[in-house]
């Protein structure tokens, strides 16, 4: 074999790549300055370029080769080799050529130690998953701040998609709570370079608020020049949630002990007004007047019992069981929502069965779920545009042996569907903001269960929805 080339090829030594030239065996006939030093090449024997790389990719690489020989075609092809004891990522050229007046086909290679681009790809494609499976919603800007990537997250926090943020400024879903003066200090101080951190009101593409910590860091390149800026939040809405939920846990407090005061303050004067009252009817023997100072003794009752029952709803529970009459609980339920003025419109119908044994029960949780539950019945009511002049709650409690059944059914607005699933999960309302807290149903479906029972809704926009609590009897 004839191995005079035509060019001399100490041209390639000053090249950073590797260079062959192989022949169709793969035999290596020539190598540069960097191929030597890398692979320390000492003994005479000939060398097979193909021997050098890894066994998996060695049938492939073959075949490609021999295609691209008689195709006369350039191709490209990475895989590792075995270089001095290790294995390096490489992106291998071949080139095929023919020798001026032989007939023999050869292969100019170049290859290219690509094992620091790997390890940066594998480095980037690591933290690229993480930062779009993390649950923190991460944003990164360019030094205009409009955004170039967003996650997963923070599509689902925000409601957008990436397409629709991608080249925007945060300003789209900006809220406008945060002052000017706010956002100028923000940027003053990323421009520095510095990290700054803030709890920001955002606004959702549907309208509703996105409260998050947040906190921008400046991204800068080698040479330590500001390129964009990386943000990530930190999703405060359920710690906003939580903090209204205890201010309304105190103000539920408050009117418990204000129940107090009112059945301690009003109860003397409507006991004295209630002796007054018998007295008169002592007096007199006017039958008009009896019959109507005995409404009005009923009324004192009533008054009576109403505040009797407010003190009891608002006192913390003795978590302790006892055997319970479920009847007599809704009936106070019922009294207790009635004496509400978005009630006053509204038919209460009972139906309950005399036949229901005592449950083992505490009783004010109990009571607490059935006034929930008919509380939101006076809501869906009142929601209705138009309301007509049947208008009612229907309450009706049976027992086959084994389960004791309680429904609760109103004419109010519905429960979407999509609403139907998440009814019982916390935090979720589809009331106004400040006339829900979303944990109403929430706590019902534990108290219900931790009483071995179950609760279910049945419902239909604009007809009305039901309620079916099933409690064991035994």
């Amino acid at each position: 074999m004839n191995n005079n080339i035509s060019f001399d090829f100490t041209l390639f030594d000053g090249f950073s790549d590797m260079c062959f030239i192989i022949d169709e065996k793969s035999e290596i006939i020539k190598f540069n300055k960097t191929a030597e030093d890398k692979f320390s090449f000492k003994s005479k024997k000939p060398h097979l370029f193909f021997d050098y790389v890894e066994l998996c990719d060695r049938d492939e690489i073959k075949s490609i080769h021999t295609q691209l020989l008689i195709n006369k075609k350039a191709g490209e092809f990475e895989t590792r080799m075995l270089v001095q004891g290790q294995y390096l990522n490489v992106k291998i050229i071949f080139i095929p050529f023919s020798k001026n007046g032989f007939s023999e086909n050869l292969m100019f290679i170049t290859v290219r130690d690509i094992t620091e681009e790997k390890e940066k790809e594998t480095e980037l494609i690591r933290f690229y998953n993480v930062a779009e499976n993390t649950v923190n919603p991460l944003q990164i800007t360019d030094l205009n701040g409009n955004m170039i990537y967003v996650n997963k997250a923070f599509e689902k926090a925000s409601g957008y998609t990436k397409q629709e943020l991608l080249g925007k400024n945060p300003r789209i879903f900006g809220s406008g709570k945060n002052s000017s003066k706010f956002w100028d200090k923000m940027w003053d101080t990323i421009s520095s370079g510095k990290e700054w951190v803030g709890e920001v009101e955002n606004q959702k593409k549907n309208g509703e608020p996105f409260f998050t910590q947040l906190l921008i860091s400046p991204i800068v390149d080698k040479f330590g020049k500001v390129t964009g800026y990386f943000g990530i939040h930190r999703d405060l809405t359920e710690k906003r949630t939580l903090e209204r939920q205890l201010i309304h846990t105190q103000k539920m407090e408050s009117i418990g002990t204000l129940a107090a005061g009112i059945a301690h303050e009003v109860g003397n004067p409507l006991a004295s007004i209630s002796a007054l009252v018998q007295v008169a009817q002592r007096s007199s023997n006017d039958q008009f007047i009896n019959e109507k100072l005995g409404l009005v003794k009923s009324q004192i009752t009533r008054i009576s019992k109403i505040i009797r029952d407010l003190v009891d709803f608002s006192r913390p529970s003795n978590y302790e069981l006892e055997l319970t009459d479920i009847n007599k609980v809704i009936r106070e339920a019922v009294e207790i929502t009635k004496v509400g003025t978005k009630a006053k419109d509204i038919i209460f119908e009972t139906n309950l069965k005399n036949d229901i044994p005592m449950l083992p029960l505490i009783a004010d949780q109990i009571q607490q779920v059935f006034v929930n539950i008919l509380l939101n019945a006076v809501d869906a009511i009142v929601e209705k545009k138009k309301l007509t002049t049947t208008e009612k709650i229907s309450v009706k409690s049976d027992c086959d042996g084994d389960d004791l059944t309680l429904s609760f059914t109103d004419t109010g607005v519905g429960i979407s569907e999509e609403n139907l699933v998440k009814a019982f999960e916390p935090f979720f309302t589809t009331k106004k903001e400040g006339k829900g807290t979303g944990l109403g149903l929430w706590v019902s479906y534990g108290i219900i269960k931790s009483f071995q029972g179950d609760i279910k809704i049945k419902s239909k926009v604009n007809e009305g929805t039901t309620f079916i609590i099933k409690l064991p009897t035994h």
